[in-house]
């Protein structure tokens, strides 16, 4: 009986031993996302996080394809925005693409919109990679904006006209 409860108590200690080395090496979990810019056309699916630590060479894919859309400059965006971005996907069960309408835009071009339109704002967050403008195909945009809202993470706006979100890790605010 005793030698049987032994055997019992090993092989149980090797299973939590098993475990554990399982979830030692399991590889932490990645964060991916997709893009369009509806600009220029290019699409781009990229890691921009593991675990914990963001990947550079997904940082600078995204600092590309979000670039100025007048001069092609490019600032690194912020991973905050990304993960703004990243969560509000999930909340809203989206895993297509999300298509760009502004990411960077340098400060010259910022004015010219400006000086365009007065819904863009001199100083705006796009001017120091830490905003977005996006659109969901096939996805409510109001929605999407009384999702990320309710997420209280930075500035969101909602442009029913032209239909798409803006998302930002300034102040929270909303309009």
């Amino acid at each position: 009986m005793k030698a049987l409860a032994i055997s019992l108590l090993a092989l149980a200690l090797l299973s939590l031993t098993a475990a554990a080395q399982t979830e030692i090496t399991t590889p932490p979990p990645e964060r991916s996302l997709s893009f369009y810019n509806t600009h220029n056309g290019d699409h781009l699916t990229v890691i921009y996080k593991r675990g914990s630590n963001y990947v550079q060479e997904g940082l600078d894919d995204i600092k590309h394809i979000l670039r100025d859309p007048l001069n092609g400059e490019e600032v690194p965006i912020e991973p905050a925005l990304l993960d703004f971005l990243y969560d509000l996907l999930h909340k809203v069960g989206f895993q297509g693409e999300v298509h760009i309408v502004c990411g960077y835009r340098c400060v010259e071009t910022n004015t010219r919109l400006h000086n365009q339109s007065s819904s863009v704002v001199l100083g705006s967050q796009h001017t120091t990679g830490r905003a977005l403008d996006f659109r969901l195909p096939g996805v409510d945009m109001k929605k999407v904006w009384e999702t990320a809202r309710s997420m209280k993470r930075g500035g969101t706006g909602y442009y029913k006209a032209s239909n798409f979100v803006h998302i930002d890790t300034g102040p929270v605010r909303f309009w």
